[in-house]
């Protein structure tokens, strides 16, 4: 089984990746997710990433960094908001599996059928009962996954407790980042070893041969981002797709042309 870091992983402070180093690296890495993203399209290959971790860890920077340069048609993130009443009363993970990609597609799931695993099961949103059969339940759904043709890929983004309390006082103080500091997250950042006994139970009840977890060190952002790219790019077997060279072709003559005296209400350019 895939085994964590330690509960108190210490940054790497003394390698700082400098910024233009970091730009350097994400830029050769959205080449190869330009070549993965063609590959799909041309093969009608199926990718679904799940991303889970605790508050602060740093999925939403990775899905960002990993779908600045692709196709939002083609890669799209999905980042469900607490059940319905009508969802609460379907089978747990039905409401996930219509966001689950067709051919031609990367998903990416902010938080997933995990959260079953994580937040629902620490904060008592089901009972012990329900966590036992999804956890009988998700190695079942997730070889059906993988044998309708799904490249699945889980990732589990490691924090420190030291490095968490940074990154959530920063939201606290960061006006651009405020919005992302809820109640639920104050609530779940007092419970620390919760979470971690409960993410210990899923990776023992989850990490299966065929859906394997992934358990990668968060505590430098930058890093973190660059490593799981790369690793992700190297779990799938892309190919560098055949392009025509492209030319640009000549534009028409005016023929007459000519631009229209209105009043246009143009943006002032304050910068």
């Amino acid at each position: 089984m895939a085994r964590t870091k330690s509960e108190n992983a210490q940054p790497v402070e003394d390698r700082t990746l400098s910024y233009k180093d970091y730009r350097k690296a994400l830029f050769d890495l959205h080449v190869e997710l330009v070549k993965l993203q063609e590959w799909v399209v041309q093969t009608g290959s199926k990718v679904c990433i799940v991303f889970e971790g605790r508050d602060g860890a740093g999925k939403g920077g990775t899905i960002k960094a990993m779908t600045e340069r692709v196709s939002p048609r083609i890669f799209r993130v999905v980042a469900l908001p607490a059940p319905s009443e009508r969802e609460k009363s379907q089978m747990y993970v039905q409401r996930y599996l219509p966001h689950l990609p067709a051919a031609g597609e990367v998903v990416i799931f902010d938080r997933s059928w995990y959260n079953r695993a994580g937040v629902e099961r620490v904060m008592g949103f089901c009972s012990e009962e329900e966590v036992q059969s999804f956890f009988k339940a998700v190695p079942l759904v997730e070889r059906a996954i993988v044998e309708s043709g799904i490249i699945l890929l889980k990732y589990w983004l490691e924090v420190s407790p030291e490095e968490q309390t940074r990154r959530l006082e920063a939201r606290i103080n960061d006006g651009r980042k405020v919005w992302k500091l809820t109640e639920m997250d104050l609530k779940s950042y007092s419970r620390w070893y919760d979470y971690s006994r409960a993410r210990d139970a899923m990776l023992a009840a989850s990490d299966t041969e065929y859906a394997s977890w992934y358990i990668a060190n968060s505590n430098d952002k930058r890093r973190a981002r660059l490593n799981i790219i790369s690793d992700m790019l190297q779990r799938i077997p892309y190919k560098q797709p055949a392009r025509k060279k492209v030319t640009l072709p000549k534009r028409q003559k005016p023929d007459g042309y000519k631009e229209p005296d209105y009043p246009f209400k143009y943006v002032a350019e304050r910068y």
